[in-house]
Parts: C-alpha cells; structure tokens; sequence
C-alpha cells in the first residue's frame, strides 16, 4: 500500500493511494489536466480510480473533484457536514456517486478499510484518515492541522507511512507578507501545523515503527522543501533518529499549474 502525492500544498492538494489494483484519490484540489497529468506519471488512469474520498471542503481540496467525477464517473466519499458545504461547489454530481461516511466509523473501498478522524481546522468538519491493507500494514494521512491533539495522535500512531503536514517555518511566517490576522489563523488551535511541531511529532511516530514520512501541505509562501526537510531530519537526529535509516522522510510536490 502506498501514498502517493499528486500534489501537496496550499496552492492544490491530491494525494493517491494504490494497493493492488485498488487506487483511490484523497482529495482533488488541482485542475483535471494536472491530475491526469500527474495519473499518467504514475500508470494509472483515470478510469482506474475506485474514488474520491475527501477530507474538507477548502477550494484547495476540492477544485478538481467534481469535474473528474464527472468524466469518468467516479465515487465521492465525504461526511455530511462536508457535503453540505462543497456540493454547490462542485457542480452536477450523478446521485449514485455521492457517498456519505461517518466520522470513527470505518468502511471498506475493495480491499482497503478506511477510518476518518476528526482534526482541527478551520473547516465544517474535517477529517484525517486511517488505511489499512489484507496485510493488516495501517497507513495515515492527516494534513491541515490546528494542532496535534491527544486523539489525532492516537490515530496515527503505529502507521507504517505517514503523510503529515508540515506546513510553515514559524519565523518566515511571522516575518512575511501575510496580513497580521492571516498570520494568526495560520498559527492559531484550527490553522496549519509548523515545521518544528511536525519535526517532534516525527520522532514519536519513529518510535512507534512509522518506516515513511511525507511531509505535505507545504506554505508556498513560508516555507521550502529544503527547510522543512532539514527541521525534520535535525529533529530526528537529535534524537538520535538517522534519516534514511530509521525513517525515510520525504516532502510531497507542489502542484503543477496546468
């Protein structure tokens, strides 16, 4: 089973899961031409897409959703908070593609189980997600965070891979451009999670056998792939952690804007 992000960042978000001949995409927040674009680097079709199952309705979620539904006649896969936002959004959906889940009550897409989990953000209900395969080997991805609470960690604790947000560097954040109030919703309870917040989370996923971490939803404005890679790995190695060792941690790509 593996997590292969299409896309990450605050500019477009899609990620696909591949098990066998199972592919799911979580999340579609870039054009149709980019994710077939992306599919095509990676083998699959988009007539080979299982479905889409969506964690929140922010436009960088979203935008593609209901346009690659629509063209190959694709599931989608969200709670009903979620639904009632987004639906407008993204136009005529054929009523046997729209699907419902419910918060910490898994259910099964061919040979995957998933579980969604409540994370705090700023959205009407947002959600991270559990996979696991027939092998019984658990995978997480939880982008968009507030902050990591007690349950959200419990989720992902003894994932074999993790896409985790690391979403800004904290001093190029303060130091930026952004408007004071933007600022303090990145940084506040229901905003994005930081570099060093994700870099102590990392060591304690280690700990628990997480072998992959994808650091994903990157700031395109405050923050770098190499900055958030090199919080991360001197974190670990701190911890006495080595990197490409212990742990392969790897930074998802920024949407291509085609």
């Amino acid at each position: 089973m593996h997590l292969t992000p299409l896309a990450s960042s605050s500019s477009g978000n899609c990620i696909l899961l591949s098990e066998q001949n199972t592919h799911i995409l979580i999340d579609c927040g870039i054009s149709g031409k980019a994710v077939k674009a992306a599919l095509d680097c990676t083998g699959v079709s988009g007539e080979q897409i299982s479905a889409i199952i969506v964690t929140h309705e922010h436009t960088d979620h979203i935008k593609g959703i209901g346009i690659l539904s629509r063209k190959y006649n694709i599931p989608i896969y969200a709670n009903s908070k979620t639904w009632s936002k987004m639906g407008f959004s993204l136009g005529n959906i054929a009523m046997e593609n729209i699907h419902c889940f419910q918060n910490d009550d898994p259910f099964f897409l061919q040979d995957i189980r998933i579980a969604p989990f409540s994370i705090p953000h700023d959205a009407a209900d947002p959600v991270g997600f559990n996979f696991w395969n027939e092998r019984n080997e658990k995978s997480s991805l939880a982008t968009d965070i507030g902050h990591l609470t007690d349950e959200l960690i419990n989720h992902i604790m003894g994932s074999k891979e993790v896409l985790l947000e690391s979403n800004h560097d904290v001093d190029m954040l303060k130091s930026g451009r952004y408007p004071y109030y933007l600022k303090q919703r990145i940084l506040g309870q229901f905003g994005h999670l930081s570099n060093d917040n994700t870099a102590r989370f990392a060591c304690s996923l280690v700990q628990s056998g997480t072998e992959k971490i994808t650091l994903a939803h990157l700031s395109c404005e405050n923050n770098t792939p190499q900055i958030a890679h090199q919080t991360v790995c001197r974190y670990l190695s701190e911890q006495g952690i080595k990197e490409g060792i212990d742990v392969q941690i790897m930074v998802a790509p920024k949407v291509k804007m085609i």
